[in-house]
């Protein structure tokens, strides 16, 4: 087996990539960014690679992907391991779970952690197809890993330039990947996968929260297609009013426009969740679920508080409609997150914690995604020029 130093233009979709004793270890956030707001949640977050891959192309019968791998895991809460994934000329051809790494456990009862360190992991795909191929590894969603070296049969040539269309995305858990299988499974790997472009997501799990230094980033990546994701995160945080919440949406955008002027922009309302529909936040774990089979997640605010300004989906959904209407921006785009799952699909796929979607169920808001964005008269519909 041959051993190819793994150097930043075998790493696609992520924003840079740290140089660390073992290897490299990819960020979705810039060190910028990250240094001013170096919060641990946030951090852990944008170190999950979700859509993040090592590309090439090869001859290759034999790959070998070598990661140290570091996750977070609840205690009576069990959780799947991440998952790295082989596509192989844009087909997605077999998954293989992480085992061994780091892993910090934290009690959701006392808020103590504990961290328990483990060897390397080692990832082996054989039998890929004869020839000349574009070989993907796409790590895993939700868990941080190192990349310490890729082992194969035969050379390997990074991938300099991906001649697709690139899909800048922000959004919540759920863009992160939350509860899908693998990360080939997430719906914006779906969609990305449907649409023939490539993704860069900076969905970030319990953080698509209207920060400044977010919009930054978006501003400043490279992108043909954006979009924003909002809603969950602001109402299960109770993070904001809705005197801030708009003018916080419009500075957002407004600074995306700084880098983007005419790019198209769809901003998109949060998928349907029963909890807060019309009931704000906090969000909190059911205490009562926790050491069973399945946790879940409530609302503890009251309806009546909405007259006060706290926020609930259906009252952000209309004020995203009205931001887009607004601004008159003709590149500018807006999707209600219930054309992606709605109240139907909660009676006939549902949420299996009140909060997040399952594999399945990601699937489905990928393809609907897809259908809406990416046909012909739709708002990625047609090429645009770099």
């Amino acid at each position: 087996m041959l051993s190819t130093p793994l150097t930043p233009p075998l790493v696609h979709g992520a924003a840079e990539v740290e140089t660390t004793p073992r290897g490299l270890r990819p960020h979705r956030l810039p060190q910028w960014a990250r240094a001013q707001f170096p919060d641990p949640h946030l951090l852990m977050m944008e170190g999950q690679p979700s859509g993040v891959r090592v590309g090439f192309t090869t001859t290759a019968r034999t790959v070998a992907l070598v990661t140290h791998p570091s996750r977070l895991a609840y205690r009576g809460a069990d959780r799947p391991r991440g998952s790295v994934d082989l596509v192989v000329d844009g087909a997605v051809v077999a998954s293989s779970p992480l085992a061994d790494g780091d892993v910090i456990e934290s009690d959701l009862r006392t808020g103590a952690t504990e961290f328990r360190p483990g060897p390397a992991h080692t990832t082996t795909f054989d039998g890929l197809p004869d020839g000349h191929k574009r070989v993907e590894l796409w790590l895993p969603h939700n868990e941080a890993v190192e990349l310490i070296e890729l082992r194969t049969d035969a050379p390997v040539t990074p991938v300099p330039q991906d001649d697709r269309r690139v899909w800048l995305h922000h959004g919540s858990s759920i863009s992160h990947g939350s509860n899908a299988s693998t990360p080939t499974q997430t719906w914006p790997a779906v969609a990305a996968r449907l649409g023939d472009v490539s993704l860069r997501n900076l969905g970030l799990g319990g953080n698509a929260l209207l920060d400044p230094f977010v919009a930054r980033t978006l501003r400043d990546a490279p992108a043909d297609l954006i979009s924003v994701k909002l809603g969950i995160n602001v109402v299960n945080l109770d993070g904001m009013r809705l005197r801030t919440f708009v003018p916080a949406v419009h500075g957002f955008l407004d600074t995306i426009r700084e880098g983007h002027p005419t790019t198209p922009l769809l901003l998109v309302s949060a998928i349907y969740c029963g909890i807060h529909e019309d009931t704000p936040g906090p969000g909190a774990v059911d205490p009562e679920t926790l050491g069973t089979d399945q946790v879940r997640f409530v609302a503890t605010g009251r309806s009546e508080e909405q007259a006060q300004g706290k926020l609930t989906l259906r009252v952000i959904r209309d004020a995203l409609a009205s931001v887009v209407e607004h601004r008159a921006d003709p590149n500018l785009h807006y999707l209600d997150g219930t054309t992606l799952y709605g109240a139907d699909d909660a009676v006939a796929h549902p949420l299996p914690d009140g909060l997040h979607p399952d594999t399945a169920t990601h699937q489905i808001i990928g393809e609907r995604f897809a259908a809406h964005a990416f046909t012909p008269a739709g708002p990625f519909g047609q090429p645009t020029a770099r």
